[in-house]
């Protein structure tokens, strides 16, 4: 070692210590830089062996990755369990380890007389390593067979699915098989989205995924379940269904059909008519369909909301003449059209704007594809591609074609959102996401007109009963009662009644379609069209949700006021 001095007060410096300190922090690099590439070549080799894995698809194989395999919970969008893993004792065989089958056999019947003797002798007999007994027993049945003490007979632990609200959400969450893999809804969805492949791989057991957080309110879903099937009740429904929408994120708030099934017992979902109509259903829309006829129109610049429209007389269409179901028989304003439900104003409405350019306004509003959406369950609408003269005059108001609830409630979305079309979504999704999504497909001018005439129909027409329930909170929407078709023609006692919706219309937040097929009058001083029923549950819907979703009552006149566009006031 050196010791190096400078004159006149330079520093000194120790060569060698410092070049020891030197020395040990290249070595420490050198080190650090090892281990790193030791790191990150076993996370590679990891990933590559993963990579490699041949999943095996026999019995065996599954018994231990797969059926342990749990499943991420699904959480609605307040942290609520909708779904969770349970463990449970499933019963296997080791045939080739039993000594004395009959033995086995009947003491296994004791436990379980619901086995059928020869299917359990031919299943415990050979020398096979492992075959199923029975799946998904209780803790008691299992202490049960354990005190039989049969020797090759043992039980695994496997993940089984429950669903916590039962059937209120059902058609959301879907359900999974004996070896909880998702079959439909979101559960076979998230299984699309790499879910099952953890499990393939091994890396989903124990409580290794995190949760899915969905938009769902089961707040808002319980009530819209409870509703409808009070609807099913005292409407005499053989059918009901309902949608809810946040019309700036387009997150589903609540979505139900009925009849429903148990997702617990996936074999419910098997009964007849446990579809779900919000998706995979589609329907004549009725009147609610003129909503988007005038919005169309008015966001071309064809008409205005000061225009009048000649319903004297019905219009004819060879041998044909297309009437009002309750004709004023006079020259009606645009508002008083969709007010008094005009069919003829309508058409007038459709004529002006050309049925050409309304059915480039069909393809807009995206009733020609599949609602970009997550759940598997959907049909494609149907509307014609042409469209005749008289052709386009009964879509204009809702008849001639079929499409979905959830076409429809994401189309009032867009009317009531100042215009822009945000694709529905049950996973929870941010304002600056949605924004990223949105296409316009009218004007802000064109949204306000709607929400006006939305809101009329409320005060004035076939909405008056839903108003009535929804005192305070400024809800409008239109009415929809559609004929269903019997053996080739249209009923005239079997309906399918549609209410189309959004609240509150001075600051729209959501978007509602409600569905009752088949409908009874609850009284007889009711009917049967749409306001008596759909209108009446969707006014009971939101005057319950909307003070768990921060919606206060106002029941100022001065608001509906501001409504009216400047042109009419």
């Amino acid at each position: 070692m050196a010791l190096l001095t400078e004159p006149l007060g330079g520093t000194i410096a120790l060569e060698g210590a410092r070049k020891v300190r030197g020395n040990l922090t290249q070595a420490r690099i050198r080190w650090m830089i090892l281990a790193m590439v030791l790191g990150f070549g076993l996370v590679g080799g990891r990933l590559v062996q993963l990579g490699m894995v041949v999943p095996d698809h026999s019995i065996e194989g599954q018994t231990r990755d797969v059926i342990t395999a749990t499943r991420p919970p699904i959480l609605d969008r307040n942290g609520l369990e909708m779904a969770v893993d349970i463990r449970v004792p499933s019963l296997f065989a080791e045939p080739r380890r039993i000594i004395d089958v009959e033995e086995a056999v009947r003491d296994l019947r004791t436990v379980l007389p619901d086995l059928k003797e020869d299917w359990l002798r031919d299943r415990l007999t050979g020398d096979k390593g492992f075959v199923w007994v029975q799946r998904e027993l209780t803790p008691a049945i299992q202490e049960r067979v354990m005190r039989l003490g049969i020797p090759g007979v043992d039980f695994i632990t496997e993940s089984k699915r429950f669903y916590p609200a039962m059937s209120e959400a059902s058609h959301i969450l879907g359900s999974t098989n004996i070896d909880n893999q998702g079959i439909a809804g979101i559960e076979r969805h998230m299984d699309s989205e790499n879910v099952a492949l953890l499990q393939d791989l091994g890396l989903a057991r124990g409580n290794a995924l995190a949760p899915v957080e969905l938009s769902v309110d089961m707040r808002v879903q319980h009530v819209m379940h409870e509703q409808l099937s009070d609807a099913m009740t005292r409407y005499q429904a053989i059918a009901a269904a309902g949608v809810m929408m946040d019309v700036h994120t387009g997150e589903i708030v609540a979505m139900a059909s009925l009849p429903d099934f148990n997702p617990n017992e996936p074999a419910t979902a098997l009964v007849k008519d446990t579809f779900n109509r919000v998706t995979s259903g589609i329907f004549e829309p009725g009147s609610t369909f003129k909503t988007v006829t005038v919005a169309g129109a008015l966001d071309s610049g064809a008409v205005s909301l000061t225009d009048q429209f000649d319903a004297r007389f019905g219009i004819r269409f060879g041998r044909f003449t297309i009437g009002d179901f309750h004709g004023k028989h006079r020259i009606l304003s645009l508002p008083e059209v969709f007010k008094y439900s005009s069919n003829i104003g309508t058409i007038r409405i459709m004529q002006a704007m050309g049925k050409d350019n309304f059915r480039e306004f069909l393809t807009r509003m995206g009733f020609d594809e599949r609602v970009p959406f997550e759940l598997p369950e959907m049909r494609l609408p149907a509307v014609p591609e042409t469209l005749s003269e008289v052709g386009a005059a009964t879509v204009s108001f809702g008849h001639g074609l079929s499409v979905s609830p959830l076409h429809l409630v994401t189309a009032y979305a867009a009317f009531s959102n100042g215009g822009n079309y945000v694709p529905p979504t049950l996973y929870k999704r941010d304002a600056t996401e949605a924004q990223q999504l949105y296409r316009r497909v009218v004007s802000p001018q064109t949204s306000e007109a709607i929400r006006y005439l939305m809101r009329l129909n409320a005060l004035e027409g076939s909405g008056s009963q839903m108003n009535k329930a929804a005192a305070g909170y400024r809800a409008g929407g239109k009415t929809g009662t559609a004929e269903k078709v019997v053996d080739g023609r249209y009923s005239s006692n079997k309906v399918t009644n549609f209410f189309a919706s959004a609240f509150p219309l001075d600051n729209p937040r959501y978007a509602m379609v409600i569905m009752v097929d088949e409908p009874k009058a609850e009284n007889p001083q009711s009917g049967t069209t749409a306001g008596w029923n759909a209108g009446a549950i969707t006014g009971r819907i939101v005057q319950r949700v909307a003070p768990m979703l921060g919606i206060a009552p106002d029941f100022s006149e001065a608001i509906d006021l501001n409504l009216v566009p400047p042109a009419l006031r």
